[in-house]
């Protein structure tokens, strides 16, 4: 991905954020009604591993997995509001220092304390080796990292930012420092298990590796996250299937006990009313959208954006294809479930072909006699992502009404990754998992260098209200700010949110325990909820 660079202009931050702090009861649990077995989970997934590290991964797969031995500082809650996991309290000491303390009850695999030494050093070398992914790109105003205790960590920062914090403990994973510090650096490390094997301080650790078939994972002995400290299931497996209609028939044999992945919509009903399976809702923090490459003389003019914009059926997609469960953000950037942030009074895009034509002509393009505008658009999306392969038809047969023509390129997931981060597209198609923090967010989404600011945007007024935004402690006023850059990326069309969805997924009725946590990242699959996983006796 693309690494965010550009160092926001700064102010100060008010005195309630240079005192506050963040201290959750405890960490998040799910009552086990059950002792740690024998059994095996399996889950099915759709892509291969592609970075064992989890500094640098980028496909769901290294997320689910390096995620069940890496740890994160925080969880989050369904309102996008940052909870307890590692760290037991955060916040910032003043506006130039952020501090997290940790817990003292947490073992990396090989029998070593993790301890502050561990998150310093993980940060700090993030910092330092840059490597590609979301967790360095949180890092604009990030100095340095330091462990003032065994569980204190104390954060410089070049700036006040009032988001850093929460978002660092969030994204980033923690890393053995005895391990990872051997690398040249860590931002072409493999840790691919070559020289002695996993080292993890979640709930399992992977053990075996058939690329194209299978990962297994094996159970720690302390986990402190779980009641009782070790998690249920004895083994983990994630097993790769080409499709999700392929893993829906595997869950349904008995082959696999949970789908990774959320079920296609249109799927939902039939599996709600099949014996054996059960179906968990999860609250969506992102959305799905399309970005057009201004990096394209063509989608460089507004006109062409706002055409395409209004060439699309949003109705349709979400009625057709999503049977009903997606809703409207008001071609908004900033998500309904986000109540306090969302502004209404934007509205989406009018699904209005005359108008794109229109639109087009404006920009100085001619229709041949067929009506056909002389110009055409390439879209990219993973053929693994049912959903949108499903709609990115539908806006090609919709856009061919107002004369423009898409051409679809659907490809495996990971070559559309490394088609997207080399901006090898005219139109990308896809989601966007969380939106946990609006101004990080946007901090990503479309300031120049931003990791997914794959519009290319490089709008001075957006820039300047995402830097405001970023140092801005007060609620109200930090709303304010956010409600008009979203007003400038909606009247720009430097984004073209579809909906946003709340999701759907699948486990075997044998299975129980399973914790709900919101996005897809996350869902049922996150390290408390599979360590909580137990069959059904």
């Amino acid at each position: 991905m693309r690494k965010h660079s550009l160092i926001i202009a700064a102010g100060a931050l008010s005195a309630a954020l240079a005192l506050s702090a963040c201290a959750p009861s405890a960490p998040e649990k799910s009552a086990a009604s059950a002792g740690a077995g024998n059994d095996t989970l399996t889950i099915a997934t759709t892509t291969d591993v592609v970075n064992y590290n989890p500094l640098i991964g980028n496909s769901r797969s290294d997320y689910w997995i390096t995620n069940l031995m890496y740890p994160h500082l925080m969880s989050i809650a369904d309102d996008g509001k940052k909870t307890a996991a590692l760290a037991t309290k955060w916040g910032y000491v003043d506006e130039m220092t952020g501090f997290y303390e940790i817990r003292t009850d947490f073992t990396w695999s090989d029998g070593q304390p993790l301890t502050s030494s561990d998150v310093a050093w993980t940060m700090n070398a993030v910092k330092n080796d840059k490597p590609s992914g979301t967790f360095y790109g949180q890092m604009a105003h990030f100095a340095s990292a330091e462990a003032v205790s065994d569980t204190r960590i104390e954060v410089k920062l070049t700036e006040p930012d009032s988001s850093i914090i929460e978002e660092l403990g969030f994204w980033g994973n923690v890393v053995p420092q005895h391990v990872f510090e051997k690398a040249d650096s860590v931002a072409t490390f493999p840790n691919d298990g070559t020289d002695g094997g996993w080292v993890g301080a979640g709930p399992y650790t992977l053990t075996s590796v058939q690329v194209g078939q299978s990962y297994t994972m094996d159970r720690v002995d302390s986990y402190p996250l779980v009641d009782g400290g070790k998690p249920l299931a004895a083994k983990v497996v994630y097993r790769v299937f080409p499709d999700v209609n392929t893993e829906i028939l595997a869950l349904q044999s008995g082959e696999v006990d949970v789908i990774a992945n959320a079920l296609p919509p249109a799927q939902v009903s039939q599996l709600e009313n099949t014996d054996g399976i059960t179906v968990k809702k999860v609250v969506g923090l992102g959305y799905a959208h399309m970005t057009y490459n201004m990096e394209k003389p063509d989608l460089a003019k507004v006109e062409v954006r706002k055409a395409l914009a209004h060439a699309v059926d949003y109705e349709t997609i979400r009625t057709v294809v999503l049977q009903g469960q997606a809703d409207s953000t008001g071609s908004s950037a900033l998500m309904p479930v986000l109540s306090d942030y969302y502004d209404n009074s934007l509205k989406e895009y009018t699904f209005d072909p005359d108008m794109s034509r229109d639109l087009m002509k404006k920009a100085g393009y001619v229709e041949d006699a067929d009506g056909n505008f002389n110009v055409s658009f390439r879209l990219i999306y993973s053929l693994q992502d049912s959903v949108t392969s499903q709609w990115a038809q539908l806006v090609k047969d919709s856009s061919a009404k107002a004369g423009i023509t898409i051409e679809l390129q659907g490809t495996e997931r990971n070559t559309y990754l490394a088609m997207t981060n080399a901006g090898d597209y005219d139109i990308y198609a896809g989601n966007f998992a969380i939106m946990d923090d609006p101004v990080t967010s946007f901090v990503l989404s479309y300031l120049p260098g931003g990791a997914i600011n794959y519009t290319h945007v490089n709008d001075a007024k957006l820039n300047d209200l995402i830097a405001k935004g970023s140092v801005t402690s007060d609620t109200k006023a930090k709303i304010s700010i956010m409600r008009e850059a979203a007003r400038i990326v909606h009247d720009e069309v430097y984004d073209n949110i579809m909906y946003t969805q709340n999701l759907n997924f699948a486990h075997s009725a044998n299975w129980d325990g399973f914790v709900t946590k919101p996005s897809e990242l996350l869902s049922i699959i996150s390290p408390v909820s599979i360590a909580n996983a137990h069959k059904v006796k």
